[in-house]
C-alpha cells in the first residue's frame, strides 16, 4: 500500500490522542476501511514508538521511578490480582513492558545485593515465572502480554514477521529462476553489512535486474511501512552501504510505504511494495512468469 504524504499525516494525525491498545487499532481501521489491517498496525507502533522516545527521559528521572514504585506498591497491597502495572502505564501514557521493566529493576534492586544485570532482566522478562515475587511476576505477565508495540511477545513476532517475509521473497526468486546470494552467504565470505539477497549467474558473480528500466543487483526485504524517519535511519545505516558496495538496488517495503520517499531511483535505490510482476535478467532475458 503506497501513501502519500498527505494520506499518512491524516493516519498519523488520528494517533496522536489514542492508547496504544488492540481497541484503538480496530477503531483505525474503522477509520481508514481501505487501508489494510497490516500496514495500520505498523504505522501505529512506529508512531507509538516515536512518541515513546519523544517521552522516555521524564519516565526515567529518580523521581519518577520512585513516584511509580510506590503507586505500584500500594496498588498491589489494596488488591494484588488487579491490573496494577498495565492501568499505571496507560494511566501515565507509557509502554506496559516498559513500566514493567521499570518496576521490576527498583524491585531488585531493592531485594539484591548486587544491582541486577540488564541479560537478567531480560530474561525475567522473557519468563516471568523467573521473578522471585509471585505478584510482581503477574503483574510483568499482565503487561507483556497487553503490550501491543514493545516487550519481548511482540520482539518475538516482529522477528517471525520478518523472517516471513524474508522466506516469501526467496520463493519468489526461486519461482523466477534467479541465481542469488542471501545474507548467511555473504556474511560467510566476509561482508559483514549486506542486503537480504544478491543477484547472481553461474559465469560471473553478480547478474543484475532490469525492474522498469532500473538496474538492480541486490533485494533488501522489509516487513514494514516505510515512513520518513524508518527510511532515512535505513537511508544512512543500511541502503547507501550496500549501494557502494553492490551498486544499484530494490528495497521492498511489503506494508507500503510514504510515496514521496522513492525519490531516489535515479541514484539507484528503488522502493517498491512487493515482489515486482515485470522483471528481465539482462543475461537470460524474461525472468520466468
Amino acid at each position: 500500500m503506497i501513501l502519500t504524504k498527505a494520506q499518512y499525516d491524516e493516519i498519523a494525525q488520528c494517533l496522536v490522542s489514542v492508547p496504544p491498545t488492540r481497541q484503538s487499532l480496530r477503531k483505525l481501521k474503522q477509520r481508514f476501511p481501505s487501508q489494510s489491517q497490516a500496514t495500520l498496525l505498523s504505522i501505529f507502533s512506529q508512531e507509538y514508538q516515536k512518541h515513546i522516545k519523544r517521552t522516555h527521559a521524564k519516565h526515567h528521572t529518580s523521581e519518577a521511578i520512585e513516584s511509580y514504585y510506590q503507586r505500584y506498591l500500594d496498588g498491589v497491597g489494596r488488591n494484588g490480582a488487579a491490573p496494577v502495572l498495565l492501568e499505571l502505564a496507560n494511566e501515565v501514557d507509557y509502554a506496559p513492558s516498559l513500566m514493567a521493566r521499570i518496576i521490576l529493576e527498583r524491585f531488585l534492586q531493592e531485594h539484591k545485593e548486587t544491582p541486577p544485570s540488564k541479560s537478567v532482566i531480560n530474561s525475567m522478562l522473557r519468563d516471568p515465572s523467573q521473578i522471585p515475587d509471585g505478584v510482581l511476576a503477574n503483574q510483568v505477565y499482565q503487561c507483556i502480554v497487553n503490550d501491543c508495540c514493545y516487550g519481548p511477545l511482540v520482539d518475538c513476532i516482529k522477528h517471525a514477521i520478518g523472517h516471513e517475509h524474508e522466506v516469501l521473497l526467496r520463493d519468489l526468486l526461486l519461482e523466477k529462476n534467479l541465481s542469488f546470494l542471501d545474507e548467511d552467504q555473504l556474511r560467510a565470505k566476509g561482508y559483514d553489512k549486506t542486503p537480504d539477497f544478491i543477484l547472481q549467474v553461474p559465469v560471473v558473480m553478480l547478474c543484475p535486474l532490469a525492474v522498469e528500466g532500473h538496474i538492480i543487483h541486490w533485494i533488501e526485504s522489509k516487513a514494514s511501512f516505510g515512513d520518513e524517519c524508518s527510511h532515512h535511519a535505513y537511508l544512512h545505516d543500511q541502503f547507501w552501504s550496500y549501494w557502494n558496495r553492490f551498486g544499484p538496488g530494490l528495497v521492498i517495503y511489503w506494508y507500503g510505504f510514504i510515496q514521496e520517499l522513492d525519490c531516489n531511483r535515479e541514484r539507484g535505490i528503488l522502493l517498491e511494495a512487493g515482489f515486482p510482476t515485470d522483471i528481465v535478467t539482462l543475461c537470460h532475458g524474461r525472468a520466468s512468469p
